[in-house]
């Protein structure tokens, strides 16, 4: 990469994760400046999005998360200021930012994920929740549509619960993903460039991988390769790869995968601007695959056009 290219690092938003942006932003305009790129901030919640055809910038490095950064919105607008980004484009944003159209395809392409309900805000009076709960094998996970960081997320196993998660995950959306609660191993694939990294298997004690055991949690583990064999790690990522290329992810991102305890494996979900803090997933793989952070974000820019 030419490091006389100019960057403008995109992140902040006015979404839900603006906060784990802002973290995730800062870590890779510091190492960025660190390896001597030309980068520059920029946060679109405080500058108008058509200023940036101001700065010249040659690439722009997205990381924002959530609405308005990782769903196709910034790539629309950046396409039309002609301006070349990293990561996956309108179409692959949007569909990984939507859960259940997710959920549909991956249904479509024959890929495994576990059996779900929609329920909009609209028919949520209509709802029987034991229905539901019973379809769904007695224990659900609730998942706001267009969110993401595990924001909003609630396990339910009875109707008082049950009723409960829907009115957090409500708060965040007026679409609901309500699927079957999978227990079990939880792993993780990042992608690059087309290339499957190493798997990651998290364990979180006594509580699932939500938001505070993601970003804040000192007893959650991560182990990386994970403590699997050949044929497992295989079989994880090429499911990893066909799910991320199903839904035409490009460049960059990380797909999760949970396995029950029959060992069957199921898709979660698909994220085209993954986490980049210190104790993010992406970095981590990257690190056991021999790249370390300066390297990663250069190989993610070369993905990019740069």
């Amino acid at each position: 990469m030419d490091k006389s290219n100019r960057v403008a690092v995109l992140f902040g938003g006015s979404s839900a994760e603006r906060d784990i942006s802002l973290m995730s932003g800062q870590a890779v305009l510091n190492g960025l400046l660190r390896s001597g790129v030309d980068a520059f901030a920029f946060d679109p919640a405080e500058r108008d999005i058509i200023s940036l055809k101001d700065e010249k910038p040659d690439l722009a490095f997205i990381v924002l998360h959530g609405v308005g950064g990782e769903d196709g919105t910034i790539q629309g607008a950046l396409e039309f200021l002609g301006i070349p980004y990293t990561g996956s484009g309108v179409l692959g944003s949007a569909l990984c930012m939507d859960k259940v159209r997710t959920k549909m395809l991956f249904q479509s392409a024959g890929l495994p994920t576990a059996p779900f309900r929609v329920i909009h805000s609209s028919n949520k009076a209509d709802i029987c929740a034991e229905t539901i709960l019973t379809e769904l094998g007695g224990k659900v996970f609730f998942k706001p549509a267009h969110e993401g960081s595990s924001i909003g997320m609630t396990s339910a196993d009875n109707q008082e619960s049950f009723m409960a998660a829907l009115e957090t995950a409500l708060e965040y959306d007026d679409t609901v993903l309500v699927e079957s609660f999978i227990a079990g191993k939880e792993f993780t694939v990042a992608m690059l460039d087309g290339e499957a990294l190493p798997v990651i298997q998290i364990r979180v004690p006594e509580r699932f991988y939500d938001y505070q055991a993601k970003y804040f949690s000192k007893s959650t583990e991560y182990l990386c390769p994970a403590p699997i064999d050949a044929q497992l790690t295989e079989q994880i990522q090429s499911i990893a790869k066909t799910a991320f290329q199903t839904l035409n992810g490009q460049g960059w991102g990380r797909v999760d995968i949970m396995m029950n305890d029959e060992e069957e494996l199921f898709l979660l979900e698909v994220n085209t601007v993954p986490g980049m803090t210190e104790k993010s997933l992406v970095p981590m793989a990257a690190k056991a695959s021999g790249l370390d952070f300066d390297n990663l974000l250069s190989r993610i820019m070369q993905a990019g056009g740069l």
